[in-house]
């Protein structure tokens, strides 16, 4: 028995000294929690394509891997080449796939008739307008079903130098006072008549005490006054600028890149259906209206009161020259809010920025900004399922108070806190944007719209470039010649300050 013990030890201790030769050489820890007696973990791998999102994914790995006992998160960034072809590829070979991928909305549709989109169980519970905006909502959802977590956007709206608009508010407010001040003064002295000598000596001594008084402007007063100036539609950009005595570093009041659709696109977004809500059904196509014509001919007007080259205008040019002072309002996405940022710690620039929700255009006509979602999407050709599921909610409804921090980007939610309140109007803009559509066959849409943008801007007719665009697109909807019939000519509306502001 003795002997019988003693082989048994032996072999323990050799099992023992085999394990820790093991480890030694595999370069892990015997004392991390998945050792081989505690059994290993599910992997779930999720792939991206931005840089950006590194470490705020890599930190909710970690987290993650730390709370659960059961799955170990596999962060991979891979190439946005190809990205979808990428992700096929793998799953067919079933060679290191992802579970979970983030995608943008557009690509959906796409991904869907792959195979590579499960969609999400319930999901109609999860993605819900008390916790997403209604944009969110649509982005994610194809022919009824969610299929997709909305995990952040980019969208456009109006900045604005929050430093000359103060300098205008007390400014304005001063020469108020002032008026007023004088109407007094005026007044004793009608009042003092019947003596010519002591109605002067009133006159002049009024005005010397309004000469001398020195008036306190407060900065309540100030903000509230900046925030009545705020354009409501874009034409009173025009009667502001008509009346704005710029200071001397001001080359524009109001300028953008109009080559970018991104930037152009709330012009005639609040009249220009493609695919409906959600952008997915391609029964839905209207391009080609009256109302639609007559918000580029406004667009086409913008050029003779903010004349902007389009050949030689970039948006990076744009926002640098925002930054130094040069423009007072332009059209933006949340990226330029990061950029100013570093601008202000750097001491680049000496002025402070605010953000506006985008204007209509005039009394009568709106305007609906364009936007993309990037979501997270459960591989329809994953074993995991339930574990990829699991970590895309956390990863995207939990625990987003850090996302723009650590990433730069927007969490597409609500009840996010942010330190910048300014991203909460971004959010405001987002929730009635115009998502980007996912039929596959109008993906062109955007290259057409953004070429008659810049032709109407440069003088084309409105028109006949809205037919042509309209035309292209569903011909190849419908797969064979379309023709529109051609709409009468809307009158033109005048947006001069003049008309908008006569007094």
């Amino acid at each position: 028995m003795k002997l019988r013990f003693k082989i048994i030890s032996v072999l323990m201790i050799a099992f023992v000294f085999g394990l820790c030769v093991y480890y030694a050489f595999s370069g892990q820890s015997s004392l991390k929690k998945e050792s081989i007696f505690a059994g290993s973990k599910t992997t779930v791998r999720i792939w991206y394509t931005d840089s950006a999102l590194t470490d705020y994914i890599n930190s909710k790995a970690v987290a993650y891997n730390e709370s659960s006992k059961n799955v170990r998160i596999e962060p991979t960034l891979v190439s946005g080449l190809e990205y979808l072809e990428a992700i096929n590829k793998a799953s067919l070979s079933e060679e290191n796939y992802p579970d979970l991928y983030i995608i943008t909305n557009d690509s959906l549709e796409k991904a869907y008739l792959s195979g590579l989109a499960a969609g999400i169980e319930n999901g109609e519970l999860i993605i819900n307008d008390e916790d997403y905006p209604t944009a969110a909502i649509n982005a994610v959802t194809y022919n009824g079903k969610i299929i997709g977590y909305p995990l952040y956007f980019e969208t456009s709206t109006l900045l604005y130098n929050k430093t000359y608009l103060e300098d205008e508010a007390r400014t304005r407010i001063q020469a108020e006072i002032d008026a007023a001040a004088g109407e007094e003064a005026q007044a004793a002295a009608d009042a003092m008549e019947e003596s010519a000598d002591a109605a002067d000596t009133a006159s002049s001594e009024a005005v010397e005490e309004v000469s001398t008084e020195e008036s306190e402007i407060t900065q309540a007063e100030i903000d509230a006054r900046v925030k009545s100036m705020l354009p409501a539609k874009l034409t009173d950009i025009l009667v502001f600028a008509d009346a704005y005595n710029a200071p001397e570093a001001v080359e524009a009041v109001f300028k953008w890149d109009v080559n970018d659709i991104f930037y152009n696109y709330f012009f005639a977004g609040g009249y220009i259906n493609i695919g409906g809500a959600a952008g997915d059904d391609n029964s839905q196509i209207n391009i080609y209206n009256s109302d639609a014509i007559t918000c580029m001919k406004i667009y086409q007007q913008m050029n003779q009161f903010f004349a902007i080259d389009s050949e030689n205008v970039t948006y990076d040019g744009v926002i640098d020259d925002f930054i130094n002072g040069k423009i007072v309002f332009t059209v933006a996405t949340t990226d330029a809010l990061t950029t100013i940022k570093k601008a202000q710690e750097e001491g680049l620039t000496q002025y402070e920025f605010g953000v506006a929700k985008m204007p209509s255009l005039t009394e009568d006509y709106r305007t609906r900004t364009m936007s993309v979602t990037n979501c997270l999407v459960i591989n329809g050709f994953s074993e995991h399922y339930v574990e990829a599921n699991q970590f895309a909610r956390y990863l995207s409804s939990d625990y987003t108070d850090d996302l723009y921090s650590k990433s730069g980007k927007v969490a597409a939610r609500y009840n996010v806190v942010h330190e910048n309140t300014n991203l909460d109007t971004f959010l405001e803009v987002y929730a009635t944007s115009v998502p980007l559509p996912k039929m596959i066959n109008t993906s062109d849409f955007w290259i057409q719209m953004e070429i008659a943008f810049t032709k109407i801007w440069d003088g084309e007719d409105a028109n006949s470039t809205l037919k042509e665009v309209s035309e292209k697109v569903m011909t190849q909807i419908k797969g064979e010649q379309y023709t529109e019939e051609t709409l009468p000519d809307p009158e033109a509306i005048d947006i001069t300050p003049q008309s908008i502001n006569p007094d």
